[in-house]
């Protein structure tokens, strides 16, 4: 196996975002230049379809912000997609269509793509959730090393030093990771793959594959 790259985790035409992975080779490189391209992206999106609701927050007029929601820019929220009560959206986050940020989640430079789902005491921070992806109940995506040196991506005995002291997960198109699982800095999941319920995540896990919560790795059936 090997750490898989762009291509082989997320279908960019579900992401305002796309024009920023051109050129990248793995799907982090672009999390320290995101706040800059939000702030470059808000400012060209159609007046008609998006309000900016707060300095730098731009919301498509059809998504549902719940009055108890902070959302702090530079931000984008796309298209018929929900914000629940008590949501924390710190910044530096583009969040698009038909997506889910649940009561009492936090959200910090991350893009999330169409159709996700992160509805419940979810945190997502220096992350990527590719499109349809979802985190169950209380799933955190661990963004900083308790050693405070920089995050690696590993897949067996490879290792991609990433430069960066926080990163937390890349999950491609179509994961489900269950309730109260812990994403470990730089886990990366492939593809249509399901995590078991209170699971820790480390590394690169494969497309298409169940991780067991005893941390056993069997090919899912599609």
């Amino acid at each position: 196996m090997a750490i898989p790259k762009i291509e082989e985790l997320l279908d960019l035409t579900h992401t305002l975002a796309a024009p920023l992975f051109v050129g990248k080779r793995y799907p982090w490189e672009i999390l320290p230049l995101l706040k800059d391209f939000i702030r470059e992206l808000g400012a060209t999106l159609p007046r008609e379809e998006y309000d900016e609701i707060a300095p730098e927050v731009w919301a498509h007029k059809t998504a549902k912000i719940a009055p108890t929601a902070l959302i702090a820019g530079p931000t984008v929220i796309g298209a018929s997609t929900e914000v629940r009560h008590c949501a924390f959206i710190r910044g530096s986050a583009l969040v698009g269509e038909n997506c889910v940020v649940g009561n009492s989640t936090e959200v910090k430079n991350a893009v999330i793509f169409d159709n996700v789902q992160v509805p419940h005491y979810n945190y997502v921070g220096d992350s990527i959730l590719g499109f349809r992806s979802h985190m169950g109940a209380g799933v955190v995506a661990s963004n900083f090393r308790s050693d405070k040196g920089n995050v690696g991506v590993r897949d067996g005995n490879e290792k991609i030093e990433t430069g960066m002291r926080k990163l937390g997960a890349i999950l491609g198109d179509g994961v489900d990771v269950g309730c109260n699982s812990v994403l470990c800095p730089g886990s990366v999941v492939g593809r249509d793959t399901i995590v078991y319920p209170l699971s820790r995540v480390r590394g690169s896990i494969p497309e298409k594959s169940i991780l067991k919560g005893d941390g056993s790795i069997v090919p899912r059936k599609i």
